[in-house]
């Protein structure tokens, strides 16, 4: 019998060795508040239009997709508004395909990338599968990135590539447009603002999509997955110069995007004003979180996104297993001592806060965040 082979014994890539899979926890549970999923499913009248389309689709899937997503990618570019059109938006399986044909057109071997961490976990393990190199560049205690700082890392290392998550993936935090021009203004190469969660930011907040016109190294990336709580079909997209998507389609596969992803994305945008309906709920769910951890003293991130950074925890891993034990699933990522929950139904999170009760109220569990405000407060009493 021949002996089992183990991922070590395969002749992969130096760079791949020793790493892990990205992956968040698939475990079935009461309550799911870790993967940034728009709670609320689809209505029936949209699953009815959806089943429609695929009826429709489904006698035609002999054929090969719609290669370039020409309707959809129109709709799309209608969708963003900004005076674009379908020359300046592309589409792919999710927004990490969007991110992983950009890196295979503007990195590779010899080639870097930067992005501003803590961030998007995903950044770093496209770039490796690309074989680009990463460099970390780093963000302020606010979560935040003086300009000043990231234009001197931008000159020091001249990456190919800048991404700008905004708002910024674990911590929810938005980039002023202000930081985004200037970045822009001196990265060699191209910038990339990861816009994923930008339905979701407060009243006001300007997208990166205004800095397009004047700027053709600059592409802006979104996903259904978010705000249009469609997960499930993979459809990203972007929106730069028509030169951008020029070059994005020497290394797209051909008829990557499948005859029923393009008609589940068409129906969903055509459901748009339901879907996004719900951002509002998600919203006031979300500040309603925040002012709730920080009235049990717990540290918390400003957010404009649809999940909520929080702790700090000496002990993050217990905290998190006493909630699971509890029912509610959260996710242990982002700097060490945070967690980060997605924000949910009411029900869901009426559901949070009792698990977090429960566990900050047993014996061993303290609060980094409020064993600082304890010190404080103690050099301060006279």
């Amino acid at each position: 019998m021949t002996a089992r082979i183990t991922l070590a014994d395969l002749p992969i890539r130096d760079d791949l060795r020793g790493r892990t899979p990205y992956g968040a926890p698939q475990i079935d549970v009461p309550v799911r508040l870790n993967t940034n999923e728009n709670p609320y499913p689809p209505s029936a009248a949209l699953a009815a239009d959806l089943a429609e389309a695929v009826r429709g689709a489904g006698g035609t899937l002999n054929r090969y997709p719609d290669r370039d997503a020409t309707a959809l990618r129109a709709e799309l570019a209608a969708h963003l508004r900004h005076g674009l059109t379908a020359e300046r938006v592309w589409a792919a399986n999710g927004s990490n395909e969007v991110l992983q044909q950009i890196l295979q057109a503007f990195g590779g071997p010899g080639r870097s990338a930067m992005g501003f961490e803590p961030s998007y976990s995903m950044h770093p393990i496209i770039t490796t599968g690309a074989a680009t190199r990463w460099v970390a560049g780093a963000r302020e205690d606010d979560f935040g990135i003086d300009p000043e700082k990231a234009v001197a890392a931008i000159e020091e290392h001249r990456p190919d590539i800048v991404f700008l998550t905004s708002p910024n993936n674990p911590t929810g935090t938005a980039l002023p447009p202000e930081v985004v021009r200037r970045l822009v203004a001196a990265a060699p190469g191209m910038v990339v603002v990861d816009e994923a969660y930008f339905e979701f930011a407060r009243a006001g907040t300007p997208s990166a999509l205004e800095l397009l016109p004047g700027n053709p190294r600059l592409i802006v990336t979104r996903t259904m997955s978010k705000a249009f709580a469609m997960a499930g079909t993979r459809l990203g997209y972007l929106a730069a110069d028509p030169a951008v998507i020029e070059a994005l389609l020497l290394v797209r596969l051909p008829y990557h995007l499948s005859t029923l992803t393009q008609a589940a994305a068409r129906v969903a945008l055509a459901h748009r004003a339901e879907l996004l309906g719900y951002v509002d709920r998600l919203r006031a769910e979300r500040d309603a979180c925040v002012a709730w951890l920080r009235g049990r003293g717990l540290a918390v991130a400003d957010s404009d996104a649809n999940f909520v950074l929080f702790g700090r925890f000496p002990d993050r891993h217990a905290v998190w297993q006493g909630m699971l034990d509890r029912g509610v699933l959260v996710r242990e990522v982002g700097p060490p001592e945070w967690l980060r929950v997605s924000v949910g139904t009411p029900e869901e999170m009426a559901a949070f806060r009792d698990a977090l009760s429960g566990v900050l109220a047993g014996p061993d569990v303290t609060p980094a965040s409020l064993a600082t405000a304890g010190r404080d407060q103690e050099e301060e009493t006279p």
